[in-house]
């Protein structure tokens, strides 16, 4: 609670017409306060006070720590450490041999997009070098855009052969580079985004769009208000359940109309820029939520894919 009213006092220079906290605190109690930083939470204007001296060149991060950037035009993959905001590591690479974005197996074409790192393999062909990361391709929103194709790693180079410079879609380093690379990131706590170009500096503009936002499809979720909660989805969204809108629709409205009590929280917020051929400003939200109600219990990651336009986000892909 102590950590909550402090907070609010940081917050209450954005509170032109507000009461003061100590009041509101004395007066309405501690829920109050609670209510107030939740109808904050809401406002772009909060957010961007937020970000206003933040570091967001390739994103959001609060448990995020290691953001690795492979620029397929340079053949180039730079590490970024998002809390101590320094680069680690840069050295060049092999990728796919086709241009432009993988669409299906086969194609020769590295990915675009954010990627988780899934596994750490030692035990591999020789091919490979001495070790590779593997990645989630294709993604929850790769398969709703009907993309196909896996073994996306990052990977060495053969011990014993030649080799060709450019790989069957996966990005390849020399050896030694693959080595110190690895022991510079912790998997678990590492994203993987592959553009085409120089991935443009994330607005601050539109994190604040997409964190406001959330909260506001978070609470339009927690107090069972379907039609404001619906309108944050896109007409072609797919659940990683392969629900399409118009059964997820039905499926929450039955939900809904239950009218249970939900406590909703996220925390460790992570809104990753997500690179595509489509010209979108597309993003991938990752978090840790707390879901209960009477009858059910979740806690564990939420993940949404988005685009952002006309100041608004319509999610594409949820798990």
């Amino acid at each position: 609670m102590k950590y909550v009213i402090l907070s609010l006092f940081l917050f209450n220079s954005l509170w032109a017409n507000s009461l003061d906290i100590i009041e509101l605190y004395r007066t309405q109690g501690i829920s109050a306060v609670e209510q107030e930083i939740a109808k904050q939470l809401k406002t772009k204007r909060y957010w961007d006070y937020n970000l206003a001296n933040k570091d967001v060149t390739n994103g959001y991060y609060e448990s995020i720590q290691y953001v690795m950037i492979c620029q397929k035009d340079m053949k180039d993959i730079k590490l970024y450490d998002t809390k101590n905001k320094k680069q680690l590591f840069d050295s060049s690479v092999f990728i796919g041999k086709a241009n432009g974005d993988k669409k299906v197996e086969g194609d020769l074409k590295t990915p675009l997009g954010a990627y988780n790192i899934t596994k750490r393999i030692t035990k591999i062909d020789q091919f490979y070098g001495p070790l590779a990361l593997t990645t989630n391709y294709p993604n929850l929103y790769d398969k709703s855009q009907g993309k196909t194709g896996h073994g996306i790693w990052i990977h060495g180079l053969p011990f014993k052969e030649e080799r060709d410079d450019y790989t069957e879609g996966c990005i390849a380093l020399d050896n030694d580079k693959i080595t110190t690379l690895d022991k510079k990131i912790n998997i678990k706590n590492s994203v993987l985004v592959i553009s085409e170009n120089k991935l443009e500096e994330v607005s601050k503009n539109d994190l604040s769009i997409v964190l406001s936002s959330v909260f506001k499809w978070r609470d339009a979720w927690k107090y069972n208000d379907l039609n404001t909660y619906l309108s944050f989805y896109d007409q072609d969204f797919q659940k990683a359940n392969g629900q399409r809108i118009e059964e997820f629709k039905k499926f929450k409205k039955n939900i809904f109309n239950r009218k249970e009590h939900k406590s909703i929280r996220f925390y460790n917020i992570n809104v990753i820029p997500y690179p595509n051929d489509l010209n979108k400003k597309l993003f991938k939200v990752i978090m840790d939520e707390e879901y209960k109600t009477k009858r059910y219990k979740f806690v564990g990651k939420k993940l949404l894919y988005l685009e952002v336009k006309n100041n608004h986000i319509s999610i594409l892909a949820e798990s």
